[in-house]
Order: C-alpha cells, then structure tokens, then sequence
C-alpha cells in the first residue's frame, strides 16, 4: 500500500527537486518551470504552481513528470 503524500507548498517541491538536479529555468505568472537534464540527453520540464500548498492530484503529476520516486514526497 503506497504511504500518503505530504501536503507540500511550492518552495518544498522546489526545494525537493533543486536537491535531485532540476534548475529553475522560468517563471510566468504564478508557475515556475524547473528542467534537468538526464542521461540520454532528454530535458525533463516540470511546472509548480507557486501556491501555499499544492494539490494531491497536481503533486502526483509533478512526480510523474519529474521521474523521481513517490517516497521523496510521501509522509514518514
């Protein structure tokens, strides 16, 4: 059974996917853009809405886009 996801702000995915090599690249408006680039030379893009908490169902696209693993963003 997968653990529940934390409610994040946007400053802590950010900080969550600074710290697994993603780059603020742009911002408009109220999202923020982070890219990283992988092994096969690919750009992953991940947009973050810059609201005090972000949403489940957008949090787990976030995941999804960014290639990471869920427990990076799951409660202890």
């Amino acid at each position: 059974m997968l653990a529940k996801l934390r409610r994040l702000s946007a400053r802590e995915v950010i900080a969550i996917l600074t710290a697994h090599g993603f780059v603020e690249a742009r911002q408009r408006g109220s999202h923020i853009a982070l890219q990283a680039t992988d092994e096969d030379d690919k750009t992953p893009t991940v947009i973050v809405p810059n609201h005090k908490e972000i949403r489940t169902g957008t949090l787990r696209s976030i995941i999804r886009q960014s290639q990471l693993p869920r427990e990076l963003f799951e409660s202890e």
